[in-house]
């Protein structure tokens, strides 16, 4: 079965999807792309829905978000802004990133597409009307939000906003890191603010809010530079914080997102943890279950059939019970995603533009086993993370290179 990829990390937010990798035993992809496109600089990831990209880029004193044909990778519309090309408060890395890097969000129910660029602007756009803007706002001007404080004994790091927008319900929840609040809900339609969290800590490097229900509670989880926070977002108690977890980063640099599965939050750092912790969340608090020496940078945990996956340097594969690993293999450099299949694979994205089919743990449950490798597909690090919709696979990096492969069947 297709599915669409309207959100970060997928329909699901997981990156698991509901269709199968394309390998028939033989062949997986062919060697030459369905087609290519340019867009301008970023990490942002692509979306697709309803036979349509959306992705952003930057480029000549301007942020563009671009409309793109699934089937041909032509442009359907582009709607663009001026921007620079870092945030205000830009401190460090400038050379391995550059542009947007917050995924947009799209609301299945209104067509709306909302983008957050680096320098604090969030906006709404109409798909429904070639990309017509329907509000906006800047963060930075409207919160008054200030550079991010200096971590642990290193250098100073501040990489604007890098935070995906979150649909819950009527509101957009974004992660702001103002003196106001850390998480500040806006009225998905107008862009009217409707609360802000307790919590107040500055704003992290990951990709933001992650949804998760606690004991019946609606709530999400955000990885602030500080700590890791779940807050309420069920009505009468929105903001409200459930539980704090203290996990600060040297460099601010807590760059994996939170995983959530059922009740529990997997939380991962290099620097100065180089540890993965997994915590159980009620509404009285978080109690730390395990925590183990092993760590991810950079991509953001999966958590599927009793196994967590990810690809920071190798892919890895941990007991979801234990944290015991299990096993470890491949070479996939910093940047790195995965999606796990219908038929219990693993696609692998990293380096840069190195591509892989492996087997889960289901199929080989004591070793790595690699059953496709394709390398330098693109020419800068794979920061975007991939993405599988309609038995295409879209793979990005943050020059802008954009290539998409239909799956062998």
């Amino acid at each position: 079965m297709a599915e669409d990829w309207p959100h970060w990390r997928g329909a699901q937010r997981s990156d698991i999807v509901k269709e199968d990798s394309g390998w028939n035993g033989s062949t997986w992809l062919a060697d030459a792309p369905l087609w290519t496109k340019k867009n301008g600089n970023g990490a942002t990831s692509p979306l697709v829905v309803g036979g349509r990209l959306y992705t952003l880029g930057y480029g000549g004193g301007k942020d563009t978000v671009y409309c793109l044909d699934c089937g041909t990778g032509k442009e359907v519309w582009t709607s663009s802004y001026a921007c620079p090309e870092y945030g205000r408060h830009k401190n460090g890395d400038e050379g391995i990133y550059s542009g947007p890097n917050s995924t947009p969000e799209f609301d299945l129910e209104t067509g709306y597409l909302y983008s957050l660029s680096t320098d604090g602007d969030l906006n709404c756009w109409d798909t429904k009307d070639k990309g017509g803007r329907v509000w906006g706002l800047n963060l930075y001007d409207t919160y008054g939000v200030a550079q991010r404080p200096k971590i642990g004994r290193q250098g100073l790091r501040d990489y604007g906003y890098t935070s995906s927008p979150l649909i819950h319900g009527d509101a957009l929840l974004v992660e702001v890191g103002s003196e106001k609040g850390n998480l500040v809900a806006f009225s998905r339609r107008t862009g009217k603010q409707l609360w802000v969290s307790e919590n107040r800590d500055p704003a992290g490097h990951n990709a933001g809010p992650v949804p998760m229900t606690v004991e019946g509670v609606p709530c999400v989880a955000v990885l602030t530079t500080r700590n890791l926070v779940v807050t309420r977002v069920d009505n009468g108690n929105e903001g409200k914080t459930v539980a704090e977890f203290p996990w600060a980063t040297d460099f601010a640099n807590n760059v994996a997102s939170p995983a959530v599965h059922e009740d529990c939050v997997l939380i991962t750092s290099g620097y100065n943890h180089y540890a993965i912790c997994k915590l159980k969340i009620t509404l009285q608090g978080a109690t730390k279950v395990w925590e183990k020496p092993q760590a991810s940078k950079v991509c953001t945990p999966v958590i599927y059939n009793g196994c967590i996956y990810w690809a920071w340097g190798t892919l890895k594969c941990l007991d979801w019970e234990t944290g015991d690993l299990k096993w470890e293999g491949g070479r996939f450099g910093d940047p790195g995603s995965c999606i796990v299949t219908a038929d219990g694979r693993l696609i692998v994205w990293g380096g840069t533009g190195k591509l892989a089919l492996v087997e889960t743990a289901n199929r080989s449950p004591r070793e790595y086993k690699e059953l496709v490798v394709k390398d330098r597909l693109v020419s800068a690090d794979a920061w975007p993370h991939a993405v599988l919709a309609g038995d295409q696979l879209y793979l990005k990096d943050w020059h802008g290179n954009l290539k998409c492969y239909k799956l062998g069947r």
